[in-house]
């Protein structure tokens, strides 16, 4: 009997998919270090869960996982799907000397400038970036790229608290509001333009067996941007040949570049109007805002399951052919406060619910979210991307959220 054990901080929705996908692996003891413990079916996958006082202390996690090597044997794995986390993960694996992604790999995975740094170094392209100080370093970048430019924190994730600065006076405001200082750099980067989308691979072995390329409309900036922006992601059923196969080729030597041996990666790429691409950022954790789902739904296969055997077995069950295009409308609206109504959503239905494979419209009462997630959503499938494409317009041109 194998132990692996799975780190959070919390047992939300998304990540519980990923630990009953472990739990269901033959031969494997889930064990949980976690600062909220699981409940009901949930904490019944677990032989044991050691609750911590912070998740996403390197300390605490572990002084979590030595109780547990105690109690159940040294660890087989120590995993988790989090960006935040993986860095600490790494750490906890060379203390208790666990194979699985190193701390320098994780490191520069997590810390944009250095991941930039070592992709520029090695030929691939990636906006032009600094490490930003104080307001004199802000004005040389400035003097570099022009405006428009972005500010992030150097270990940001999702595009959250990244912001798009268009003038000498939002930059200067920028830098200060952030509070850059030699002990805490904000990141300035050149501002790409073009379409934008995701490339998700799964690296086995340092050997890719899973590549998919999606699609953004808009970009994740500009939805941050506008509240009120219903976006989608489309992944085509097309995931080969012109379009396709530079994206890919990109995603997949920016993983060897950065070390990774095993596990997924998720790349934001974008094509400029001239043709020519860019990799905005690349992180080391399965893809969010749904998209491992529709990774799974498109291959017609499970991919929690097929991480899992990865990180886990160091294994892969497929290859799995793209029989599907897949797309996802992120349901939001204009306001504040708080979800009172949903309208429109038996309109929508009536005309494109026959290839609506899972939806959740929001929560009446819930105030509202504001990443690019949004307060609900809706998946379709079908064989055709056309297909796709356009019921993911009728959903987002009929579907209205209403706050207060």
């Amino acid at each position: 009997m194998r132990t692996v054990v799975f780190v959070a901080p919390f047992p939300l929705g998304t990540t519980m998919r990923f630990t009953r996908a472990v739990a269901s692996l033959p031969g494997v003891r889930l064990c949980g270090v976690m600062q909220e413990q699981p409940k009901g079916v949930d904490r019944r996958l677990f032989a044991d869960v050691v609750q911590i006082d912070d998740g996403l202390s390197t300390r605490d996690i572990v002084s979590g996982i030595d109780l547990l090597r105690r109690r159940h044997g040294h660890p087989h794995r120590i995993i988790g799907v989090l960006e935040p986390l993986q860095v600490q993960l790494a750490q906890a694996r060379a203390h208790f000397s666990v194979p699985g992604t190193d701390v320098e790999t994780a490191d520069v995975f997590r810390d944009k400038a250095k991941m930039k740094d070592r992709l520029r170094a090695a030929g691939l392209p990636v906006a032009r970036h600094m490490l930003v100080t104080c307001l004199e370093d802000a004005l040389a970048f400035e003097a570099k790229v022009g405006f428009p430019m972005v500010l992030k924190p150097p270990a940001g994730m999702g595009a959250k608290a990244t912001f798009r600065v268009r003038t000498r006076e939002e930059l200067l405001n920028g830098v200060r509001g952030l509070g850059a200082s030699p002990a805490q750099p904000v990141l300035a980067e050149e501002f790409l333009q073009g379409q934008e989308g995701s490339c998700d691979t799964l690296t086995l072995g340092g050997e890719p067996r899973l590549v998919s390329v999606s699609w953004y409309r808009p970009s994740c900036l500009t939805v941050l941007e506008n509240p009120w922006i219903q976006w989608c992601c489309v992944l085509p059923r097309e995931n080969e040949g012109p379009g396709f196969d530079d994206v890919k080729l990109m995603a997949i030597r920016a993983a060897k570049v950065l070390g990774l041996d095993t596990g997924f990666t998720h790349m934001e790429w974008f094509r400029r109007p001239d043709g020519s691409l860019a990799i905005g950022e690349i992180a080391q954790r399965p893809p969010g805002a749904h998209i491992t789902k529709m990774i799974g739904l498109a291959h017609n296969t499970d991919p929690y399951r097929m991480w899992a055997r990865a990180v886990a077995d160091e294994a892969f069950d497929g290859p799995w052919p793209r029989s599907y295009a897949v797309g996802c409308a992120y349901l939001r609206g204009i306001g504040r406060g708080r979800v009172v109504s949903v309208s429109g959503a038996d309109e929508a239905n009536q005309a494109v619910g026959q290839v609506v494979v899972e939806a959740k419209l929001p929560t009446a009462g819930a105030p509202k979210n504001d990443s690019y997630e949004g307060d609900g959503y809706a998946i379709v499938r079908s064989q055709r991307t056309e297909v796709v494409e356009r019921a993911l317009s009728i959903i987002i041109g009929k579907v209205r959220v209403h706050y207060a």
